[in-house]
């Protein structure tokens, strides 16, 4: 049975992983929209259309934008937004569509979180700063709307929110080089919004807050039992956070100081 949920992605060139992703709602999602970037020449929008979604053609505007842009196109009453590299587990579509068949359950809450689980090489990570890492994703229409500061966009809702239990799988993970480039592409974006909306970066965010980093998700959040997988997430992510502030931090001072 079809439910009344409309999925909402955004893509860029995924055709080698957005079949997955559209698998996993195919039999129960009312309707699938997605977000393209105008550039997109794969086939990503040929495997979309195969599912039956419709598919729009925007220039890329950052990833709340976009996100945004997904949502206020689609016409169900519930929206579910998934990334292409997103698969909704067998058990949470289970959970969603048990959730349906009881309206009088369905109706207590406006939105609903979900924990994400991410595969690092060939190892689902349960700890350290990349689990439970719970996304609210599932929201009735006019309760939510996309906001937050890149990279770390979310839904933000005007209603109770609840709690499922099935996990969003997350194949985020191509190659240590795919990952830095990614790591760029944050850390310059993120600078981006430092000016724009006049944050002041300053010495002891790059001094404290990458070594912080990396002992929460290593050691108080338990990243060590994830072996060299969870070590190199918790360096990876001091290193994310190091750059990003330096990069605003850089701005900032350039901004400050114009070449005469």
């Amino acid at each position: 049975m079809k439910l009344p949920v409309s999925v909402c992605i955004i893509a860029g060139n995924e055709a080698h992983r957005i079949t997955p992703t559209l698998q996993s709602v195919a039999d129960w999602a009312g309707e699938i929209v997605v977000v393209i970037n105008d550039d997109v020449s794969d086939g990503t929008d040929k495997i979309v259309e195969s599912f039956g979604g419709k598919v729009f053609r925007e220039p890329w505007k950052g990833n709340i934008e976009q996100n945004r842009s997904a949502s206020e196109k689609a016409a169900g009453d519930w929206l579910l937004a998934l990334d292409a590299d997103e698969v909704v587990s067998p058990e949470l579509a289970a959970e969603i569509q048990k959730l349906f068949s009881a309206p009088e359950k369905l109706g207590r809450c406006d939105a609903y979180e979900f924990p994400r689980c991410t595969l690092y090489y060939d190892r689902w990570i349960r700890h350290g700063e990349w689990y439970p890492d719970r996304k609210l994703r599932l929201w009735r229409r006019g309760c939510g709307k996309w906001g937050g500061v890149f990279p770390h966009g979310r839904v933000i809702v005007t209603g109770k929110v609840g709690r499922l239990r099935g996990e969003l799988l997350h194949y985020s993970m191509e190659s240590v080089e795919h990952q830095i480039k990614k790591t760029v592409r944050y850390a310059d974006e993120f600078a981006a919004t430092c000016r724009a909306e006049n944050r002041r970066i300053t010495f002891w965010h790059l001094l404290v807050r990458p070594p912080w980093r990396f002992l929460r998700g290593y050691i108080f959040k338990l990243g060590f039992l994830d072996g060299w997988r969870g070590l190199t997430i918790a360096w990876l992510t001091g290193f994310y956070t190091f750059l990003r502030y330096f990069k605003a931090f850089e701005a900032q001072k350039r901004k400050a100081s114009p070449p005469k």
